[in-house]
């Protein structure tokens, strides 16, 4: 059975958003004003927000120091997920992926093919989990932002949330690397 478990607390959890763009700013970016706001109106810290350009390793680089930065439990990107050449969001970070979470593509396209059809395919949305940190790649639109987040994070980033959710398994995400 899904739902909230009211009889558990909410736990925020550590957010940053990065948008992945050659022409936005922060003044105009709203696929990262979208995310923004569902973080902070969930209860969740926003705990940094980034625009880089469509840069394989401005992308990584970014995305990297934010995993390893305690305060940060999920990085979610927007934008260079589609099949043009300066779209390299998912080849900069997919080799930082410890395990890879291919659900979570599977089940966005679901959505996404709810609303916008078979344009769905032009997105290579992935997700995937690196130095403990959760990562989300998003397309660039904001639609797609309220889709990812709506439909799936808002969910998994919320310990109430049964049967299972991403917050109770963030304590072992690491555990591989306490073994001797």
């Amino acid at each position: 059975m899904t739902g909230t478990k009211d009889d558990r607390p909410f736990i925020p959890v550590g957010i940053a958003i990065l948008t992945v763009s050659d022409t936005r700013t922060l003044a105009d970016d709203k696929s990262g004003d979208t995310l923004q706001a569902r973080v902070l109106d969930t209860g969740h810290r926003l705990q940094a927000r980034a625009i880089v350009p469509d840069d394989r390793k401005a992308i990584h680089d970014q995305v990297e120091a934010w995993t390893l930065d305690a305060a940060i439990d999920v990085v979610i990107t927007t934008g260079g997920t589609g099949f043009t050449g300066r779209d390299v969001t998912p080849e900069a970070l997919e080799p930082l992926f410890e395990k890879r979470m291919d659900g979570f593509s599977e089940v966005f396209h679901r959505i996404s093919y709810d609303k916008i059809g078979t344009s769905t395919i032009q997105s290579r949305a992935t997700g995937g989990v690196a130095n403990a940190t959760f990562i989300f790649v998003l397309p660039g639109s904001p639609g797609a932002c309220r889709d990812a987040w709506d439909g799936i994070l808002r969910q998994q980033l919320d310990y109430r949330h049964m049967p299972c959710n991403f917050v109770e398994i963030m304590p072992r995400l690491s555990e591989h690397l306490k073994r001797g």
